[in-house]
């Protein structure tokens, strides 16, 4: 349970399941989107592969539930970026609603924001929301700020602190975030993100959307009687 002192936002609004594993059985896919459904999470983001299955299972975007994201390029980002756009429009034409999208950071890297941002700019004229997935743990101070102006550049409708590989997401990245957005896009705290503390942490440093696999488990936490 959550500290009963701090005042608990509405959560599930703010909660996107991550269902990306590829190991997963059909069976065990659709039992977590049941789950996350249930719990009323904002929305399900999980690979091109899985979008039509669970595209039939949510019903068509008329049918209100969560948002279903695609994640394009993940985990690295590191394929051309013709592949990377007709992945995201594989996944726009099966019923994905929104995307999650990993730029191309070896253009980053060496200083090519024009590659970089093309890239992202195409992705976002497919007319979908398109948060990009950045790497904060490893990217420098130069190289984010750099990222994040791109990012805005290209037409992002919001910033993702990392991919969920290395360390847990922590406020101190959403608060940095924050200071380089100014308002401009949203922010997206995701990695490690498996328990309420660090959910509200998060929350409080200005993340408006928090991506986590335990995104229905630990909703239906809250509603346990306090031991």
């Amino acid at each position: 349970m959550a500290d009963s002192a701090r005042d608990l936002p509405d959560l599930p609004p703010r909660l996107d399941q991550a269902i990306l594993d590829p190991l997963m059985t059909d069976n065990q896919l659709l039992e977590l989107c049941d789950f996350g459904r249930q719990e009323g999470v904002r929305g399900i983001c999980t690979t091109p592969l899985q979008i039509p299955i669970l595209r039939d299972r949510l019903g068509g975007s008329e049918d209100g539930g969560p948002q279903l994201i695609a994640a394009i390029g993940f985990p690295f980002g590191a394929i051309p970026a013709e592949l990377k756009l007709a992945e995201a429009e594989w996944a726009a034409s099966r019923g994905a609603q929104e995307l999650d999208a990993v730029p191309d950071f070896h253009a980053l890297v060496n200083g090519d924001s024009g590659a970089f941002a093309g890239e992202l700019a195409a992705l976002c004229d497919l007319g979908l929301p398109l948060r990009v997935i950045l790497d904060m743990a490893r990217l420098s101070e130069e190289q984010l700020a750099l990222a994040v102006e791109a990012s805005i550049d290209a037409g992002a409708t919001a910033l993702q602190t990392g991919n969920g590989f290395g360390p847990a997401c922590h406020p101190d990245q959403v608060k940095q975030l924050r200071v380089l957005c100014r308002n401009r896009c949203g922010i997206k705290a995701a990695g490690g993100v498996h328990n309420i503390e660090l959910m509200l942490d998060l929350i409080e440093a200005g993340a408006d959307l928090l991506g986590t696999s335990s995104a229905p488990q630990l909703l239906q936490s809250l509603r346990r009687p306090a031991a």
